[in-house]
C-alpha cells in the first residue's frame, strides 16, 4: 500500500522529501472495544532511522502502523508526516484477479506517471507552446526525484533478491500467500519511499531474502518502522527499539542501542519494578497489620478498668478511633503498583515410546515439490531439522510425515497409535467461534475418537497461551499472533509423540519463541521442525540436519532431471 503523505506541498505524485521528511507521533491513544490499545505512543522517525516495535500479541504494534500511515485516526494525540510512505501489511488479499505486472505498475503509477509528464513537457517545448519551460523543468525535476527512470530495474533487483516470481504475466491467483508477498515486498523496496512501515516481514522469506531484505534495509535513505518478532532482523538493523508491552509508569518503553540495548534496558527496568513492588507490597503488609492492631485496641479498649472515669473512658475511645481512621487512611494512600507479569508458556509432558521407530519414511517423492528421494526415522526424544531453500519441499515432506499427503513414490511407516500433529505455517480459516469453544470441542473429539484419555486433557489456561479473555472471544477477532498461539495450543493438545513444526515461530512473539525453544530442547517427544527463522536455526543448529534441494533448472529455464 503506498500512501501519499507530503501535507507540506500537496502534489499529485507522491514525491520523495529525502532530508525534510518527517513521521512523528505524539501522545498517542487508540481505544477499540472498550479497551486502550495504545496509549500516550511517541516516535520520531526522520532519514536513516530504523525503528523496531516489540511487544506481545495484542498490543497494538500493527495499529500503531495503521496510525503512523494516516489509515486510522487516533482517539488522541498527533500524527506529522512529511514524505511519501509505504506499508506493507501482514496479509494479503486471498483473491486476485491481476497479473504480477499489474501489480507493478500499480506500485510504480508515480514512476510512470513522471516519465509520461515528461514526454508530454518535452514535446510542448519542442511545440514552443506558451509555459513549457517551466512544465518542463517541473516533470523534470519530479522524475529526478523518484528516479523513475530505474523503476523497473529496482523492482527486478528486489524480485530476485527475495527469491519472488518475476514473470510478469502470471497471474498471482495462480502463486502461494508466500510468492505474492514477496512481489509486494520487492516493489516497496524498489519504489524509493521516503518511510517503509513493515509488518512481519521476515514470514514467508527463505534465508537468501533475509539476508537480501537486512542488507536493503540497512542501506535504505529514508525512516524504516518494523513491527517484527524475529530476533535476528532487529538485531542486523533496527536502531531504536520501541516496546509496547506493560511498563511501570504505563507509558511504551524507547530503548536506543538496537536490540542489545533493547534487552539490556528492559532487563534492567523489570528488575527495577519487580524491586519497588516488593517494596511496596511489604510497607502495604505493615499498615494492614498497623490497621489490624488499632482495631483490636479499639474493640477491646471501650471498657477501662474500673474506677475510671466516664470522661476519661470517652477520651479513650475517640483516640482509638481517630488512630483507626489515620492508619486506614494511610492504607488507602498507598496505592500498589503491581508489576503486570509476562504470561508464561508452559509445554505439557509429551509422552515417549522407547525402542519404537515412531515415524519412517523410505525413498518418498511428493506433490511436484519434494522431487529427491527423501528417507528419514524418529523414535522417542530424536531432534531433526529440515532444511533447504523455498521450493525444495520441506512443507510438503511434513505434510506426507503427517499423513495430509500421499507421497507419488516411497512409502510411510507410523508406528500404531502413535500420535502426531502438525503444525502448519499458516493458521486454518479463521471462524466465529470462542477460541475456548474451539479448543475444548477439539480436545472432546479427541478424548471421543480414543486418542485421549479424560485425565490426559490439558486445560487451555495451563499451557499459558492465552488470557482468559482472548479464550473468550471469537477466532477471526484474534490478531494473527493470537491465532497463532491457538494453532500451537491445538497441537499440543492431542499430547502427541511425535510433533511437526513448520515455521513455527511465525506471528509469534519474541518472549514465546525463547520459551518455546527451551520447551523442544527438552520434550521427551519426537521434534522435526523446518524454519527460516535465523535465530532459531542458530538454536538448534545441534540438531541432526536434513538438507533438501529444489529441483535442477537447466539454463533454457527447462527443469533438468534431477542428479541422484
Amino acid at each position: 500500500m503506498c500512501l501519499l503523505t507530503e501535507e507540506e506541498n500537496v502534489t499529485t505524485l507522491a514525491l520523495p522529501a529525502r532530508d525534510r521528511a518527517q513521521l512523528t507521533c505524539a501522545r498517542v491513544r487508540v481505544d477499540r472495544g472498550g479497551r486502550t490499545v495504545l496509549h500516550d505512543v511517541e516516535t520520531r522517525v526522520s532519514p536513516g532511522s530504523r525503528w523496531g516495535v516489540v511487544g506481545e500479541n495484542g498490543r497494538g504494534k500493527s495499529t500503531l502502523l495503521h496510525v503512523l500511515a494516516g489509515l486510522l485516526t487516533p482517539d488522541e494525540g498527533t500524527v506529522h508526516r512529511v514524505g511519501a510512505l509505504a506499508l506493507a501489511e501482514q496479509e494479503m488479499p486471498a483473491e486476485d484477479e491481476r497479473t504480477v505486472g499489474g501489480f507493478i505498475d500499480e506500485y510504480l503509477a508515480d514512476a510512470r506517471t513522471a516519465l509520461r509528464d515528461l514526454d508530454a513537457a518535452a514535446e510542448a517545448l519542442a511545440a514552443e507552446r506558451p509555459g513549457a519551460e517551466q512544465a518542463y523543468a517541473d516533470a523534470l525535476e519530479a522524475a529526478q526525484a523518484l528516479d523513475a527512470w530505474d523503476a523497473d530495474r529496482r523492482v527486478d533487483v528486489a524480485l530476485d533478491g527475495l527469491g519472488a516470481v518475476s514473470d510478469r504475466t502470471r497471474p498471482l491467483a495462480t502463486l502461494s500467500v508466500g510468492h505474492r508477498y514477496r512481489i509486494r515486498l520487492a516493489c516497496l523496496l524498489g519504489a524509493e519511499h521516503d518511510f517503509l512501515l513493515l509488518d512481519e516481514p521476515t514470514n514467508h522469506l527463505g534465508l537468501a531474502g533475509l539476508e537480501y531484505l537486512t542488507a536493503r534495509l540497512r542501506a535504505h535513505g529514508g525512516g524504516v518502522v518494523v513491527v517484527s518478532h524475529d530476533r535476528a532482523l532487529l538485531a542486523d538493523v533496527a536502531t531504536t527499539i520501541l516496546d509496547l508491552d506493560p511498563t511501570r509508569d504505563g507509558r511504551p518503553g524507547v530503548y536506543g542501542g538496537g536490540y542489545a540495548g533493547y534487552r539490556e534496558g528492559r532487563e534492567a527496568e523489570l528488575v527495577r519494578w519487580e524491586e519497588e513492588y516488593e517494596q511496596q507490597q511489604t510497607e502495604h503488609v505493615r499498615l494492614q497489620q498497623a490497621l489490624s492492631e488499632a482495631q483490636n485496641r479499639l474493640s477491646t479498649g471501650w471498657r477501662p478498668p474500673k474506677g475510671t472515669g466516664r470522661h476519661q473512658r470517652a477520651t479513650r475511645a475517640g483516640a482509638l478511633v481517630r488512630s483507626v481512621h489515620r492508619r486506614q487512611d494511610d492504607l488507602d494512600r498507598h496505592q500498589v503498583t503491581a508489576p503486570v507479569p509476562p504470561r508464561r508458556f508452559s509445554m505439557p509432558g509429551l509422552p515417549a515410546r522407547p525402542g519404537v521407530v515412531l515415524l519412517r519414511a523410505e525413498e518418498v517423492t511428493a506433490g511436484g515439490r519434494l522431487h529427491h528421494s527423501t528417507s528419514l526415522s524418529v523414535t522417542s526424544g530424536d531432534r531433526l531439522a529440515v532444511t533447504g531453500p523455498n521450493g525444495a519441499g520441506k512443507s510438503t515432506l511434513l505434510s506426507v510425515l503427517a499423513g495430509k499427503l500421499v507421497p507419488d513414490t516411497g512409502r510411510v511407516h507410523r508406528a500404531r497409535e502413535v500420535r502426531l500433529h502438525l503444525l502448519g505455517q499458516e493458521s486454518p480459516r479463521a471462524t466465529h467461534r470462542r477460541a475456548r469453544d474451539l479448543y475444548e470441542a477439539h480436545t472432546a473429539h479427541l478424548v471421543t475418537a480414543g486418542v485421549l484419555e479424560e485425565g490426559e486433557v490439558v486445560g487451555l489456561g495451563s499451557l499459558g497461551l492465552l488470557t482468559s479473555r482472548d479464550a473468550g472471544k471469537p477466532v477471526a477477532e484474534l490478531s494473527m499472533g493470537q491465532q497463532r498461539r491457538l494453532d500451537l495450543a491445538l497441537a499440543l493438545a492431542a499430547r502427541p509423540h511425535v510433533l511437526l513444526l513448520d515455521e513455527p515461530t511465525n506471528h509469534l512473539s519474541i518472549a514465546l519463541v525463547d520459551e518455546l525453544t527451551e520447551a523442544l530442547h527438552s520434550t521427551d517427544a519426537a521434534v522435526v521442525m523446518a524454519t527460516h527463522d535465523r535465530q532459531m536455526r542458530r538454536d538448534i543448529n545441534g540438531w541432526p540436519h536434513l538438507a533438501l534441494a529444489p529441483r535442477r533448472q537447466c539454463k533454457q529455464g527447462r527443469t533438468c532431471p534431477a542428479r541422484t
